[in-house]
């Protein structure tokens, strides 16, 4: 019997002219772009071990577009922001899901999220389900929220509680990533995640008793030390290479069973091409588009820089308005979850 696999396609993407080489197109978007002003209504979802996650959510009807940021990302962050403009211009919700203790509030258990944690994903999409069976929904993940999102599709196969998926700069394997940010300019990215999970752990645990001795999470400066000192003890593993081992979504892609986008640049500088998957690891639901350029979570295609022009935007939505539903735009008055208490209706700017 011919075994199908999935397909590896060229994408269409092409860098601005003043924005060459995957630095600038990572850097670009990250810190400089004008930040969108968007209106969220923020709710706060209950977990069932006793902890919480907080949902922003955009537009009141139509289908649903799931979004799971990146490593100590949210809904500020600049790409999640001009992909909720961006739906919300189709007529479609969004709903960003912070992972724990990503939502500007500390969670309430010593574990925090991690690159392999789809348990919160998982109870969340559930929920949503149960509230509304018959609204699409589908999910966007932002390269650690990608691999989370794609190792969540792989464990759930035909049952997965989506219509759809987009990832996009997904580090597939956790090693060779890691590697990665200890070479080079890539240094300049480590250093800057890193002392943002010091002061995010150490916020967290000052004040009250922890699992952690802080002197250890200050003096962390890789992140192969930080996962074997802090994220393994944290979540059950019992050192960085059995979390990245376990962790990686690259060995599950078979298991995918919903259509499936992933989007990424050969010069991403969080990883090397050896960490990419080859056809033959595609379940036949995934198509994974590969562009020359296009950095980290970057892909800025063209404009000037006060007028930049943001490809994800146009072809994430793209790809989810060719699925079923979501070529309707607003198709109901939405019902989001009673389970989920209303906290407030800011408007960030």
């Amino acid at each position: 019997m011919r075994i199908r696999h999935g397909t590896i396609a060229p994408a269409e993407f092409k860098p601005a002219w003043w924005l060459p080489g995957p630095h600038l197109q990572t850097i670009w978007p990250a810190f400089l772009r004008t930040k969108r002003s968007v209106s969220l209504t923020r709710e706060r979802l209950e977990l069932p071990d006793g902890d919480f996650i907080d949902i922003d959510w955009i537009g009141d009807a139509g289908p649903i577009v799931v979004i799971l940021h990146g490593l100590q990302g949210s809904s500020r962050s600049p790409h999640v922001r001009g992909l909720l403009g961006a739906l919300a211009h189709r007529g479609w919700r969004g709903a960003v899901m912070h992972f724990r203790g990503c939502g500007g509030e500390p969670n309430r258990l010593p574990r925090t999220y991690h690159s392999g944690e789809t348990g919160d994903v998982g109870y969340f999409l559930r929920r949503l389900r149960e509230r509304e069976p018959s609204t699409p929904v589908a999910a966007v993940g932002f390269s650690l929220g990608g691999n989370v999102l794609l190792k969540w599709l792989a464990e759930r196969g035909v049952g997965a509680e989506l219509a759809t998926a987009v990832a996009v700069s997904v580090p597939f394997l956790l090693a060779g990533a890691s590697g990665r940010l200890d070479r080079g300019i890539s240094r300049m990215y480590r250093r800057h995640f890193i002392v943002d999970l010091h002061r995010s752990i150490t916020e967290k645990f000052r004040g009250r008793p922890g699992p952690l001795d802080l002197d250890v999470v200050r003096h962390t400066r890789t992140f192969r030390r930080f996962d074997d000192r802090i994220t393994a003890p944290l979540h059950g593993f019992r050192d960085a290479a059995h979390y990245y081992r376990e962790a990686s979504c690259r060995q599950y892609l078979r298991g995918v069973a919903r259509p499936t986008l992933i989007l990424h640049a050969l010069d991403d500088p969080f990883m090397t091409r050896d960490v990419i998957p080859r056809r033959d690891e595609l379940s036949p639901s995934i198509r994974l588009e590969l562009s020359a350029s296009g950095g980290h979570v970057g892909f800025v295609k063209g404009g000037t820089p006060w007028t930049a022009r943001y490809w994800l935007e146009e072809r994430i939505p793209r790809f989810l308005a060719e699925q079923p539903g979501f070529d309707r735009g607003k198709n109901a008055r939405a019902n989001i979850p009673a389970s989920f208490s209303r906290r407030s209706g800011d408007s960030f700017g």
